[in-house]
């Protein structure tokens, strides 16, 4: 901040603006990887990209420059989540998907955990080469992350029907696993991006899912502004660093332990309720005390409270709207795009210190509305279920009106985990 003269309101604009290039470049990225043959080569180039820009960071001398590579950064990261969540639920079956969602985040955890001890050593290098500290961060992670991208973009199978890696009879297999709970699977459904995207759009259980992750990733905006709670406790910049490990660490943990539950019992929707009821105190600790181990404590739950439910509602996305792919593939996008705009205004609430009193009175509202939405989303689908389970053909016909296909009907299929 004091290399560029920024004040905290521009500082929390560079954190922000990222998502002005995110937000809305997913949606398009999802669907073009439902028409690209090696998805895998697409992610990972993408991720070889951001590296390259992140890296640039080191060159900005001013805001505006600041804010200019940041907004291209996040048009660049838009492919990698929305897609990889995509890919996945392209090989793995409703029993095996959450783990999968689960490992992705871990991985994100594990960075969020090491990224401190990291930055802490990687900062004692400031002034070497008349280059400071925070631009040999982004230097050497920008330059670590392309190469990571690369090695990636070489090992990461195809779909399940275009594998190389597999032989044609284990192909045939992969494909059928998909394709004997919903009805296709990639590369057996010709229908255009366009109408996928609108059956999506047409869907009002979109509507609630997005709303519901708007919610969520209001909670979750927490992960960005985390060293600055974790530096409110009055520790050294070096200790605040190590400070931020063992939260994520313990997310990661939980996070495998809820999707493990959640795939083994097929179920969500008290998962979900269960991390906000955690959540929801968790906020009030550093509102109402300013006892350095009550707030840590609090700072110790709130990552895996907070955050846990998008994984289940990722989870819900590539199940429920499974259909058409393209549908899919748009859903998950929308859900991840438009519910992130949060991130956007939220980062604007944590100012304060130490009590944060505007962020944690919305993230405990967010919480609340959050149950609340999710709870509406729940009668939906059983209602849906009711009507598939009447047999009356009028019946039967609004679910498919309301995002079912004719496939999934013969099936048997249903809206599970609520």
């Amino acid at each position: 901040m004091e290399d560029l003269n920024m004040s905290n309101e521009q500082f929390a604009t560079a954190i922000s603006i990222l998502f002005v290039g995110y937000l809305p470049f997913q949606i398009p990225s999802n669907l073009i990887i439902t028409k690209i043959s090696r998805p895998g080569m697409y992610i990972c180039g993408a991720v070889a990209i951001w590296g390259c820009i992140s890296a640039c960071t080191a060159a900005v001398t001013t805001y505006g420059q600041l804010l200019a590579v940041r907004a291209i950064l996040g048009a660049a990261e838009a492919v990698f989540f929305p897609g990889a969540i995509y890919y996945l639920s392209a090989w793995y079956t409703k029993r095996e998907l959450g783990k999968r969602i689960a490992g992705l985040y871990i991985a994100q955890q594990v960075g969020n955990a090491f990224s401190g001890l990291f930055a802490a050593a990687i900062l004692q290098l400031d002034g070497h080469h008349d280059i400071r500290g925070w631009q040999w961060l982004f230097i050497i992670e920008g330059c670590a992350t392309v190469g990571i991208g690369i090695i990636c973009a070489c090992i990461m199978p195809e779909f399940p029907h275009n594998s190389r890696i597999l032989s044609q009879l284990e192909r045939d297999c992969a494909v059928w696993r998909i394709e004997s709970e919903a009805g296709a699977a990639e590369g057996t459904e010709d229908e255009s991006v366009l109408k996928g995207f609108a059956k999506a759009l047409s869907d009002p259980k979109l509507v609630l899912l997005i709303l519901c992750n708007m919610l969520s990733q209001t909670q979750g905006s927490i992960a960005n502004y985390f060293p600055t709670l974790v530096g409110s406790l009055n520790f050294s910049r070096t200790v605040s660093l190590l400070l931020t490990a063992p939260p994520y660490i313990l997310a990661g943990i939980v996070y495998y332990g809820l999707m493990f539950y959640s795939d083994r019992k097929n179920t969500v929707y008290p998962v979900i309720l269960l991390c906000i009821a955690i959540s929801i105190p968790m906020y009030i600790i550093p509102i109402a005390s300013t006892n350095v181990g009550a707030r840590y404590f609090s700072m110790m739950i709130l990552p895996f409270a907070s955050v846990g439910p998008q994984l289940l509602l990722y989870k819900t996305i590539n199940l429920h709207l499974a259909r058409p792919i393209s549908k899919r593939a748009a859903a998950s996008a929308s859900v991840n795009a438009i519910g992130g705009t949060s991130n956007i205004w939220a980062s604007y609430l944590y100012f304060g210190q130490p009590h944060f009193y505007a962020a944690f009175d919305t993230l405990m509202g967010a919480a609340v509305l959050s149950g609340l939405t999710i709870t509406v989303y729940r009668w939906l689908v059983l209602r849906e279920n009711k009507r598939l389970d009447s047999g009356d053909p009028l019946q039967i016909a609004k679910v498919v009106k309301g995002g079912a296909t004719e496939e999934m009907v013969r099936l048997n299929w249903r809206y599970e985990m609520y």
